[in-house]
């Protein structure tokens, strides 16, 4: 089984939107993840509707046994983020840090399990897809991250599919690095603009830290040759495919309003797409 990520140095670049894209032209090949855990929105354009839900268990917190405790304070004392009053721990502050319970001499501290978010299997119009939601201020998304496409490679392996297409997090963090290790492919999605060759430069130095072999799509190419230049210099500098360039096109908006993918509409970028999407299949 393949795993084909799409990623990105920076946010707006079009991860999401050519996700969705190649979604439709798998044909229901392919189970999708959405590994965008912080800021889903790959279900505005799939429209999943939910199947399985199952509880993500993040970070612990801790709890005070009131008929162990004997009031002593230390704990409060110890905790650096003043989750502790009263003898009684407020589960917002607290980090799971575990120094509450070394310093208690009676014991009466343990660290609960709590639900800070959700993943789901949902049916698509293009297969089914696994995504999450992780509640506010909540933390450990690269957790979630890991839970999402565990239950995606279940899936796949249940329903016979042969890639796992995952909507990869924005940036170079935590949740990048669990959304891209163990694919064979990143789909790298940038811009032509300072920031987007930047962070390009940026994230071409994960994949390769990690073995994954990127591949490049320039969206909205020409609206600065200039730059896209740079970057095609750049994907040669790093010995990196050009997997293809998407042009500037009003008509996207249009299609992200209805819901659609932009290989459901006429256009330009759809026709782009198309041969990014044999680009990829070519390596796979």
């Amino acid at each position: 089984m393949k795993q084909l990520v799409v990623i990105s140095g920076k946010g707006g670049t079009g991860k999401t939107t050519m996700t969705a894209s190649l979604a439709a032209l798998a044909r229901g090949g392919l189970v999708v993840a959405d590994c965008d855990v912080d800021a889903p929105d790959l279900h505005l354009i799939l429209k999943p509707e939910i199947r399985e839900t199952f509880d993500f268990l993040g970070l612990q917190t801790a709890a005070i046994d009131p008929e162990r405790c004997t009031e002593c304070g230390e704990c409060e004392k110890a905790c650096r983020f003043e989750a502790i009053s009263d003898f009684e721990v407020d589960p917002r502050g607290c980090e799971g840090c575990k120094v509450c319970t070394l310093v208690c001499p009676s014991e009466a501290i343990d660290m609960v399990d709590s639900i800070s978010g959700h993943a789901y299997i949902s049916e698509t119009r293009f297969g089914t897809m696994v995504h999450a939601d992780l509640f506010p201020g909540e933390e450990a998304s690269g957790k979630l991250v890991t839970m999402v496409r565990e239950l995606a490679f279940k899936v796949a392996e249940r329903e016979g599919k042969e890639l796992v297409l995952i909507d990869g997090s924005p940036g170079i963090g935590c949740p990048v690095i669990a959304s891209i290790t163990g694919t064979e492919i990143a789909l790298v999605m940038t811009e032509p603009s300072i920031s987007g060759v930047h962070d390009l430069e940026r994230i071409l130095g994960v994949t390769e830290h990690f073995g994954v072999e990127p591949l490049v799509c320039i969206n909205k190419y020409d609206l600065n040759l200039d730059m896209t230049d740079r970057i095609e210099d750049l994907c040669r500098e790093f010995s990196v495919g050009l997997a293809g360039r998407l042009p500037f096109d009003p008509g996207v908006v249009e299609a992200m309003v209805s819901g659609k993918t932009l290989v459901e509409v006429e256009g330009p970028v759809g026709d782009a797409i198309w041969s990014v999407w044999d680009r990829i299949k070519a390596k796979l």
